[in-house]
């Protein structure tokens, strides 16, 4: 969601019509972004890692903030919106995660989601989407009507990249000698379905397995899947290094041979555009968000059939004229989603929510 808020203000900046308010917290202002150089920042007082304070915020301070700063629609970006107002409303939900895979979101913030989502689905004006299989979650869970929200796909990350690491640098900081490295860029939690790929890794005979790195924050299920490794006798071939910066990551694409997401649930899947933008190969699974990203670009398996997980690593390790394949279709289709794109249908969504 981060993401989402760096890359869509400075594109919804060059639309003329429009005149930017960003309410930023305290860490998003320390932290620097486009909001202040595209928009007019307004310091929204909440403490980011307390979730009562967050919600009061949201709730009690940020529709008089709006009021005052003579915004006429207020856009939240990250699911959850003010109940309270007459500023028409627009509200992007990224996935209905907590509904979906209950596990996903725990204790205060899971009980937040359940009640909150729902409801600023209902309170708002116009409700963006990033994938037309969240918009069927809403009409077939929530019952919001179809032609109240608008599907607004996501891009690849714009402008350069960053430098990417040296091979040998990135090879010798997670000692990966010189076995090819199958990337998977996720969280470590139980709808990612990482226990499945690490069963096909399994599957690769040890003379040319390679080594699965996933990098991504950590959580508690990461000791699952360590324990499963070593049943399966592979810890050696498994990397997961938490939070990497933008060169190592970069490095990390550059020197991998396929990227594999064998998610359960998504509600749009950045990397599977961010690995194809690279020329990476992909294959992802056929779940929610992820074939409408991937199109025709990546290998597609169903994350519930362990046989095809694995016969998926299997082909990308072994075929190299489909990685060549795959590698061309990916580049092609990543440049079909574009910000500028997302950024004028956020803009159509405004003056949707304007007329209604």
């Amino acid at each position: 969601m981060e993401t989402y808020a760096r890359e869509l203000l400075p594109e919804l900046a060059a639309h003329g019509d429009l005149r930017l308010t960003a309410f930023v917290n305290r860490a998003a202002t320390a932290a620097g972004g486009p909001w202040a150089e595209h928009a007019d920042a307004v310091l929204v007082d909440v403490d980011v890692n307390n979730r009562v304070h967050w919600v009061r915020a949201e709730q009690m301070l940020l529709p008089g903030l709006a009021r005052r700063a003579g915004v006429e629609v207020l856009h939240s970006l990250a699911s959850t919106a003010p109940l309270r107002g007459d500023i028409p409303r627009v509200t992007t939900i990224h996935d209905l995660l907590y509904a979906k895979v209950p596990d996903a979101h725990f204790g205060l913030r899971g009980l937040g989601m359940r009640v909150l989502v729902p409801a600023a689905a209902r309170r708002s004006d116009r409700v963006i989407v990033d994938a037309a299989s969240t918009r069927s979650d809403l009409v077939d869970d929530l019952g919001v009507a179809a032609d109240k929200v608008d599907v607004v796909p996501l891009a690849a990350d714009t402008g350069s990249p960053a430098e990417p690491q040296d091979e040998a640098a990135v090879r010798a900081a997670l000692e990966l000698g010189d076995r090819p490295v199958v990337l998977s860029v996720s969280a470590k939690r139980p709808h990612k379905n990482l226990p499945s790929l690490i069963r096909a890794l399994a599957s690769v005979p040890a003379a040319r397995r390679p080594v699965l790195v996933i990098p991504g924050y950590p959580t508690p299920h990461e000791q699952e899947l360590w324990a499963l490794a070593g049943e399966l006798g592979v810890t050696g071939n498994l990397r997961m290094p938490g939070w990497v910066g933008p060169g190592e990551l970069e490095g990390l694409y550059a020197l991998a041979v396929a990227c594999v997401l064998p998610s359960f649930y998504e509600g749009f899947g950045l990397p599977v555009l961010e690995a194809m933008r690279r020329g990476v190969p992909v294959a992802c699974s056929d779940r929610s968000s992820l074939p409408e990203v991937a199109g025709d670009a990546a290998l597609i398996f169903d994350p519930g059939d362990q046989a095809a997980v694995t016969a998926a690593l299997t082909r990308l390790l072994d075929d190299p004229a489909l990685r060549d394949r795959l590698r061309a279709a990916g580049r092609e289709q990543s440049a079909r989603f574009t910000w500028r794109a997302t950024a004028e249908a956020t803009a159509a969504s405004y003056r949707r929510a304007l007329a209604r």
